[in-house]
């Protein structure tokens, strides 16, 4: 008798009404591939992105792009994971809201023993980002100024501990005072409430006129032409995401203008995509929370049954720190 799986699919795109909880067949694993029942699913924007077709997806299609597990059976030519194994992913193709899937290999990694599923599925995704965006982006060494965005978010509590544990000081913004204190309990040298406060002042303000090194703007379309007047001469923006909206297009000369910017637009999944690289990666952020050096916070769970009303609250900027879906 063929396995199913309780599965979130989207049929067409919309709204979080358009999400559907079915079951879905699940077969064996080919050659490079695995099976892996999970314990718990992280939600990200991008899982957003993807349900209202701004990042389109051929329909139907199951959505999520993390989660953690036990590997239940392993194809031909898999050599670092075997069945029984603790493991943790954030890959694609997309389809980790489930039970259980068949999926390539190459990007899950060994979960060591120290760190819970739910922690794992909470932080994959988003701690895999602040791996790559101050190790693989641009050069940042200890001393240097960061400005963060959506400090209190998943990303952005995690990236307020790894700079902190770096000796890189990072100033975030966020939407309350709450959450403002959040981020600094979290690491953040400065946090400002860009509700109440000009961020584009407050930063001018704090690094006496100087700017930063680095802008990290996972924001978008809000932030965007604030973000580059923080940016110090010679220094980097990092637009790597678009919860507002996306960036509309603009004169490439205006970064010669405010001081020969330079600027990119990455995106996880280049970082991954090479199996070692990967594993590289996931072993220094597993190494970060097994030391201590970052906390994850899984501030809102939600059950498989409810990811709609995960979607709402993600969408209304309800949330802080991690959201996970229980399976």
């Amino acid at each position: 008798m063929q396995q199913t799986s309780r599965t979130v699919v989207i049929h067409e795109f919309g709204g979080p009404e358009v999400l559907n909880v079915k079951d879905m067949p699940i077969g064996d694993p080919g050659p490079g591939e695995v099976r892996i029942r999970h314990h718990a699913c992280g939600l990200n924007f991008i899982d957003v992105y993807q349900r209202t077709g701004l990042y389109p997806l051929d329909l139907p299609h199951a959505l999520g792009m993390e989660a953690a597990g036990l590997i239940d059976s392993v194809g031909e030519g898999v050599t670092h994971l075997k069945p029984g194994q603790r493991a943790a992913y954030a890959a694609a193709p997309s389809g980790a809201y489930c039970e259980a899937r068949v999926m390539p290999a190459a990007q899950v990694c060994p979960l060591p023993d120290g760190i819970s599923y739910e922690a794992a599925a909470a932080m994959m995704l988003k701690g895999l980002t602040v791996e790559y965006l101050f190790h693989r982006t641009t050069p940042l060494k200890r001393g240097d100024t960061v400005l963060f965005h959506a400090a209190a978010g998943g990303v952005g509590l995690i990236a307020c501990q790894w700079a902190k544990s770096e000796g890189i000081t990072l100033i975030g913004t966020a939407g309350t005072d709450e959450k403002c204190s959040l981020a600094q309990f979290n690491g953040a040298a400065h946090c400002i409430n860009y509700r109440t406060e000009n961020f584009t002042e407050r930063v001018a303000e704090i690094t006496g006129g100087k700017g930063v090194d680095v802008v990290m703007d996972s924001v978008g379309a809000d932030t965007f032409e604030g973000s580059l007047d923080c940016v110090k001469p010679l220094g980097m923006m990092i637009s790597f995401g678009n919860a507002s909206g996306e960036v509309p297009p603009f004169d490439i000369g205006i970064l010669s203008q405010k001081g020969s910017l330079k600027i990119t637009r990455p995106k996880l999944f280049t970082h991954i995509a090479d199996h070692a690289v990967c594993q590289a990666m996931a072993r220094r952020l597993f190494g970060k929370v097994e030391g201590r050096e970052v906390k994850i916070h899984i501030d809102q769970r939600f059950p498989l049954d409810q990811v709609a009303d995960a979607h709402r609250a993600l969408e209304a900027r309800q949330t802080t720190g991690s959201t996970i879906l229980d399976v």
